[in-house]
């Protein structure tokens, strides 16, 4: 099983078990999959820690007790210059440079690394060091996954079964989801921000998201497609429906009918949510000289200063009801209760 995390691989089942490799050695090296640009390396630790945050979320999906889990670097630890050589004089540069995202960063003079040449015959040593049955991925590693299957030919193995998946738009209905864009809805995030991230998808990514996230019969998903197609339906309605599927999934049932009770209160009917949380503000001093981008991060409300700011030049940061068009904290005194987005509050004490 492979997911975008760079951190792990691909699986073999035996019976009704899994087994899974994590990448921890490849996604040292950085992998270009999709993008315009090299990704960065990262170190062991910091793979590890992604690893960690992966798995956190993976095994909430998929029974822990009956997956063996593999570390990459089992097999690539000790791996020779000769190993390399080897690997590397089974294909070729064309070969590699017909792959779409390396076809078009060589046409337009951007750099291309020798370590992500290698990427490809490195995931696909995976396979043949796990003896992969069927390798999962997103339709940007298709590339990847075939070089498996040739590999474990070359190697006189069973090639692997490739499943391809479509990548799933953000929350934006544009680009990937992605954590960076601010774009996501995270497998591990609260009940309410799971169903309020829902609700704001685009009304075109409802029966997408309904199709590739849920167990909602295909039958019921096709009347969905053609209700939106005909205008029959109100699409709050599906989207509703939508969002308690996803929280269900993560949290369970009751949680799904109180994230909806959440956000019918206080995003349809404009109220402030019962159990509002607090944040103690900084000295009076300090805080004249605080933007109110780094109160937002420091406040919890947003992840990253320019995702505040973002927050902020669209008008979605309130205070006591007041929209907050300038970055700076004029108007913050305790008491008042700071709003950012539709979902997002503290009360400032």
């Amino acid at each position: 099983m492979r997911s975008g995390c760079g951190s792990c691989g691909n699986s073999r089942t035996w019976g009704t078990r899994l087994c899974l490799s994590w990448g921890d050695w490849t996604a040292q090296i950085g992998d270009p999959s999709g993008r315009s640009a090299t990704r960065p390396m990262l170190t062991a630790e910091q793979v590890r820690e992604n690893a960690a945050t992966y798995m956190a979320q993976f095994f909430k999906i998929v029974d822990r007790d009956r997956t063996e889990t593999r570390w990459q670097s089992e097999w690539f630890g000790d791996f020779s210059l000769t190993d390399v050589i080897s690997l590397t004089s089974r294909f070729t540069v064309a070969q590699f440079l017909a792959r779409d995202d390396f076809a078009s960063r060589f046409k337009a003079n951007q750099p291309i690394a020798i370590t992500e040449l290698l990427y490809p015959l490195l995931q696909a040593y995976d396979s043949v060091a796990i003896e992969s049955d069927v390798e999962f991925g997103g339709t940007d590693q298709m590339f990847n996954l075939l070089v498996g299957r040739d590999l474990q030919q070359m190697m006189g193995q069973t090639p692997q079964q490739c499943f391809l998946m479509p990548l799933l738009p953000g929350t934006d209905g544009v680009q990937k989801m992605s954590k960076s864009l601010g774009n996501y809805i995270g497998i591990d995030e609260p009940a309410n921000e799971i169903y309020g991230k829902a609700m704001s998808l685009p009304d075109d990514q409802i029966v997408p998201y309904s199709e590739y996230l849920t167990d909602i019969a295909e039958d019921e998903i096709d009347e969905m497609r053609q209700a939106l197609g005909g205008s029959s339906v109100n699409p709050m309605e599906l989207k509703k429906r939508l969002a308690r599927e996803l929280v269900a999934q993560f949290h369970d049932a009751n949680a799904a009918r109180e994230a909806e009770g959440h956000f019918e209160r206080t995003v349809q009917g404009r109220e402030l949510p019962e159990d509002i949380a607090e944040f103690a503000l900084p000295p009076s001093e300090e805080l004249a000289d605080m933007r109110l981008s780094r109160l937002l991060v420091d406040a919890g409300l947003a992840n990253s200063a320019g995702e505040a700011r973002r927050l902020i030049d669209q008008g979605a940061v309130q205070i006591d009801g007041e929209r907050v068009n300038e970055d700076s904290t004029s108007g913050v005194a305790a008491g008042c209760v700071l709003r950012a987005g539709r979902r997002r509050f503290v009360r400032l004490v």
